[in-house]
């Protein structure tokens, strides 16, 4: 039997929010504007979880044009935030189940605004003891700098704690951290792209969140 943790670590995008749509929409809107044509979807969906100048690389290696794509993909996400995101059926009960017996902590790629935008628009605002955005951390999952990170704004070990995320680079990030990982299967990676990082735990719906 696995004790109960005393800290629980979540990814943002595609674990607690249903926000990928909206991702994807924002994705092909820059690459029309800067390119005239949007690559395909799977290209975007092998590097969710990490940073947005890292996806929009696949675009272009020239600095100032990411700079704008990074201006143009914010301007499309925040307008259509609101109308796209929503948290996913079951998620907002179990993070306050878990909020009233354990340590929380936000691990994401976006930048700490848009993170707390999301958790504003979820209700999950004042649910999480740390938020660690791109802003806050050199370097970004797969690399386990964030979850780190977090651990030690918590005061955590990493043999208490379990990393809650959808995505291969969360599944990366977590092992190489040293703590427990959760595979969130409502997300959208299937579990055939998260079985070669072994996760601890497997989790078909947020309601087994609380069984962890």
């Amino acid at each position: 039997m696995t004790p109960p943790f005393a800290t629980y670590l979540f990814d943002l995008d595609g674990t607690l929010l249903d926000s990928v749509e909206l991702i994807l929409a924002s994705y092909r809107h820059t690459a029309l504007v800067h390119t005239g044509a949007a690559p395909d979807d799977a290209v975007w969906l092998a590097g969710l979880g990490t940073p947005l100048r890292t996806q929009l690389r696949h675009l272009s290696d020239d600095p100032a044009e990411i700079a704008a794509m990074v201006e143009t993909y914010r301007e499309h996400n925040l307008t259509n935030h609101d109308a796209m995101v929503r948290p996913y059926d079951g998620i907002v009960e179990a993070v306050q189940i878990l909020s009233a017996r354990a340590e929380l902590g936000l691990v994401t790629s976006k930048l700490r605004h848009g993170a707390l935008l999301g958790l504003r628009r979820a209700g999950l605002e004042d649910l999480f003891d740390v938020v660690v955005g791109a802003d806050d951390v050199a370097r970004h999952k797969p690399d386990p700098g964030p979850v780190l990170a977090a651990l030690e704004r918590l005061g955590a070990e990493p043999d208490t704690a379990v990393f809650i995320g959808d995505s291969p680079h969360d599944m990366a990030a977590g092992r190489a951290a040293g703590v427990r990982t959760a595979a969130a299967l409502w997300g959208p990676f299937p579990r055939e792209a998260l079985a070669p990082h072994r996760p601890d735990f497997w989790l078909a719906a947020p309601a087994d969140i609380a069984r962890l």
